[in-house]
């Protein structure tokens, strides 16, 4: 293995539309990589599966960046997050995380999101009834991001006047490239989410409703379960990885079926393959990419590389899920296949909470569109299509046509 680490090319068209020949080259040259990822930082891409597997499992490897010796990780990141958001789930490692997953785990059951099944029809239909008479469409724009930015906005009590508000912060925070971005942006956007934030769980003190927002003051209040910096940092957290994840899921699902449209036509003519289409969604080009980092805490070997303490480890569940000593063809969509145990939802105790709610919103989404969207096209080339450029993948936009239909659906009978 080279000693030298690879740069991953964000600056290349052709990597952000396609970075899987790259990957799969990484892959084939070793299983872990040293490598220089989004803003110049250097870490360690564990690539083959049962590896990532065993890793997102592996206590020695933390998800607190405080654990991280590279200066840049901390200096990176803006003032605002750095004072107010570090605690959150995410970068949190037992015994706080174990606390903090548990205090909104009985939100997301597989049953409590089951329950929102008929209000995430009926958003979805009243999203595509603004565009189905026109015959054009951005299913991201219009549809893939409305639909689980109003979801999460509904069961956290977020009013829907201040949602354009939240998406374009979370937008400026989360931006990477090839070159570091605008810190005084950057570092602006989160002064001005945690603002909001301390505004909007004032305004659930003085007035609770029947959300979870309200639920958890309740538990930082009366029951001192969180202190305050964590009582923002979840809402941040839940606000935000509530939508951004799913939006990619759907745009990058819808995508896929036009890049193949074999595919497009079973799925259209069985809905019943809808739960498996969205697992090989997530496994064929899922929306974190390249992986999920974490830390050092000691020097951890893994496929008999030594990996000293204090360095980033990126476990590459995108590079993974193509691995072909685990899935059967892993370069080919499709939706049929059975045996798809993939790592785009993580593993072990960090497994994504909102995954329940992800799989339903897609299989919601994706299932209307298919339905009211007859003769769905793409309405440019497909590499005109701009995608994320880092840490979180699925098209900026999808422009698509299909023929129009001049009648609503009622799904509220």
């Amino acid at each position: 293995m080279s000693q030298q680490p690879v740069l991953l090319p964000y600056a290349d068209p052709d990597f952000l539309t396609d970075p899987f020949p790259f990957y799969r080259q990484l892959r084939d040259e070793g299983p872990v990589r040293r490598a220089v990822i989004a803003g110049g930082l250097e870490a360690w891409l564990v690539t083959r599966y049962e590896d990532a597997l065993a890793a997102l499992s592996d206590p020695r490897l933390s998800s607190d960046i405080r654990d991280a010796s590279d200066p840049r990780l901390m200096q990176q990141l803006p003032a605002t997050e750095r004072e107010s958001f570090l605690s959150t789930m995410l970068r949190a490692d037992p015994p706080d995380h174990t606390r903090l997953r548990r205090l909104v785990s009985k939100a997301f059951t597989a049953r409590r999101v089951a329950e929102l099944r008929p209000r995430v029809q009926v958003i979805s239909d009243r999203l595509l009834d603004a565009v189905v008479p026109t015959g054009r469409a951005d299913l991201i724009t219009d549809f893939a991001l409305p639909l689980p930015v109003t979801v999460i906005s509904e069961l956290l009590g977020v009013p829907s006047t201040d949602r354009h508000e939240f998406q374009r912060w979370t937008d400026e925070m989360i931006r990477r490239g090839s070159e570091p971005p605008d810190p005084a942006v950057v570092d602006g956007a989160w002064r001005h989410m945690r603002s909001y934030l301390t505004g909007l769980l004032q305004a659930k003190r003085d007035r609770p409703a029947d959300d979870l927002l309200s639920a958890l003051i309740v538990a930082r209040d009366s029951e001192q379960r969180l202190d305050e910096d964590e009582l923002v940092a979840m809402t941040f957290l839940l606000l935000v990885a509530g939508y951004i994840t799913t939006v990619n899921l759907i745009g990058g699902g819808i995508s896929a079926l036009l890049a193949h449209p074999d595919q497009l036509r079973s799925l259209r003519d069985d809905p019943a393959l809808l739960p498996d289409a969205i697992e090989e969604f997530l496994r064929y080009d899922g929306p974190v990419n390249p992986g999920i980092a974490r830390f050092a805490r000691e020097d951890v070997e893994i496929a008999g590389v030594t990996i000293p303490r204090g360095a980033t480890v990126v476990v590459a569940s995108a590079i993974a899920d193509r691995d072909p000593e685990r899935f059967a063809d892993p370069d080919h969509l499709d939706i049929t296949r059975r045996d798809n145990a993939h790592l785009a939802f993580g593993h072990g105790i960090h497994y994504c909470l909102g995954a329940p709610l992800a799989r339903l919103e897609g299989q919601v989404a994706i299932g209307t569109v298919l339905r009211r969207l007859p003769d769905l096209a793409l309405a440019v080339p497909p590499g005109e299509l701009r995608w994320r450029p880092s840490g979180l993948r699925g098209p900026e936009h999808l422009p698509v046509t299909f023929t129009p239909d001049r009648l609503p659906v009622d799904s509220s009978a």
